[in-house]
């Protein structure tokens, strides 16, 4: 039964083969990105955070350096150096020349093997074995001298090797992603870490110009008690208002000193290097404006959903290979050269030797179910590729979305913000004024102080989330790092 089965399975091949149709599994189709539809949270036409009219290319605004649409100098050299020296960026840049590494071994299969060799060797036969005794117990011994030549090759009958090859390929293109996925993520953190450094320099310059401010009443109010118009009690709120911004100052140096220590390992360099000298006072600029009606399509240029769909086309590669062990596979080997006893003699036409063959047919018959299974699990392998892409597919928008809402929020929480600081600067001035005439207590100067500190902070603080909202969002786009007709290719044949 078994043996008719594998007949009938063998002439059904060689009619596939001669058809010209013959190739095991099925070739792979993109699956579906999203709908050409805007996101839900992006600028839309006459919002006053899309300064870019309607029409404009979404994908323009993120090149291949995305950081250079905050137009910073300084983040522009952090950006390069971290990509030349940063670990990371080579490790993964090794995975990929590992991966095409093992694209070339896979791919050596589909051609022909050809192998020299040379030999010596000094033989003796026994005497007393069938051979001597035919030969009247007598020992053959002597030298032998060979050189030659082996040629194998496998016939790719049903495209076996051919779907091998793909998935190589497939799993190279999927390492340039991983690798363009690294560089994303690195350059990121570098913006990320950049910005939120700016705006602890301009929280530091807040603080020290409370700082100056707070040392300037407390001398006022110890006037006005050694002038005998105030009390104790107002000399210590004095004292402990300035030793508080003292102390918040501390506190912001060492939050910029651990912020540039993991700047400098982004970098690849020492955490004891300086890499952005502080810059107190300095003012952050406007976040770069999002081009309104951005298209969901955008997410096709994200290295993560790059490398799912070179993973799921390597899967469906593979099933073809585990269902072409189902069928037979066909080979050829030969061998060319030459032996003699007299090294003198090897070249001559006597001591020539050659073979050619066998056309080898091999069927599996009898295996346990080990080839079924094996493409049961390739197939599972598939599906599970599949689920897996729909989950990162998701998680992407999701992504999205909340970058862009982050991006709203903060404008208008930064609008509130700006009326609340207009506020509490001129609640202390008031507050200021009428405790030197002697019209409130300095209770009423403190609070004021504080909460003009606090709303300055706040507003600082504010416009370095707007910052790091926009990264945020061309993290999420992919931020250009997707080469053009990536997806392209993997639609196509595998690369020559």
């Amino acid at each position: 039964m078994f043996i008719k089965q594998s007949i009938t399975v063998a002439v059904a091949s060689a009619v596939l083969f001669l058809s010209g149709c013959a190739t095991v599994g099925s070739d792979f189709t993109a699956p579906a990105n999203v709908a050409d539809a805007h996101f839900r949270h992006a600028p839309q036409a006459g919002d006053a955070a899309a300064s870019m009219p309607q029409g404009v290319d979404a994908a323009a605004s993120l090149p291949q350096q995305w950081w250079s649409v905050f137009g910073d100098e300084t983040l522009n050299r952090l950006e390069r150096q971290a990509l030349a020296d940063s670990p990371t960026v080579k490790a993964a840049a090794q995975r990929l020349l590992q991966a095409e590494a093992q694209l070339g071994v896979t791919r050596a299969s589909e051609r022909p093997q050809l192998n020299v060799s040379a030999g010596v060797s000094n033989t003796r036969t026994s005497a007393n074995t069938a051979q001597g005794i035919a030969l009247g117990r007598r020992a053959v011994a002597g030298n032998n001298y060979s050189i030659g030549s082996s040629f194998s090759y496998e016939i790719d009958l049903l495209g076996r090797v051919r779907r091998a090859v793909e998935a190589a390929d497939a799993q190279a293109l999927a390492a340039q992603a991983d690798r363009d996925g690294v560089m994303l993520l690195l350059t990121s953190q570098v913006a990320t870490t950049y910005w939120q450094l700016r705006g602890l320099d301009t929280e530091i310059g807040i603080l020290r110009g409370a700082l100056d401010t707070r040392r300037e009443t407390e001398q006022l109010v110890n006037a006005r008690f050694d002038a005998g118009l105030s009390n104790e009690l107002d000399t210590s709120r004095a004292k402990i208002e300035r030793a508080n911004a003292e102390a918040d100052l501390e506190e912001a140096q060492r939050q910029r000193n651990t912020l540039e220590h993991g700047l400098a390992v982004l970098l690849g360099a020492s955490p004891s290097a300086t890499v952005v000298p502080p810059t107190p006072g300095a003012s952050l600029p406007q976040p770069p404006a999002i081009p309104v009606g951005l298209p969901a399509s955008l997410l096709a240029q994200r290295p993560d959903l790059a490398q799912s769909v070179a993973t799921l086309k390597a899967a469906n590669a593979n099933i073809g290979v585990a269902e072409g062990a189902l069928y037979p596979s066909l080979s050829l080997t030969g061998n060319f050269g030459f032996a003699s006893e007299s090294l003198s003699e090897i070249a001559r036409g006597g001591s020539r030797l050659f073979s050619f063959g066998p056309l080898a047919l091999s069927l599996p018959v009898l295996d346990g179910g080990r080839n079924k299974a094996n493409l049961a699990a390739a197939q599972a392998r598939y599906d599970e590729a599949v689920a897996n892409h729909q989950d990162r597919l998701l998680t992407a928008l999701r992504e999205v979305e909340d970058a862009l809402s982050d991006v709203q929020q903060r404008q208008r929480q930064g609008q509130a913000q700006a009326v609340s600081r207009e506020a509490a600067e001129r609640a202390y001035l008031v507050a200021r004024a009428r405790y030197e005439r002697g019209l409130s207590t300095y209770l009423d100067v403190t609070d004021a102080q504080r909460s003009a500190l606090a709303a300055d902070r706040a507003a600082a603080q504010i416009d370095t989330q707007r910052l790091l909202a926009a990264v945020s969002v061309a993290r999420a786009l992919g931020a250009g790092w997707q080469p053009e007709g990536r997806l392209a290719q993997l639609a196509q044949a595998p690369r020559q």
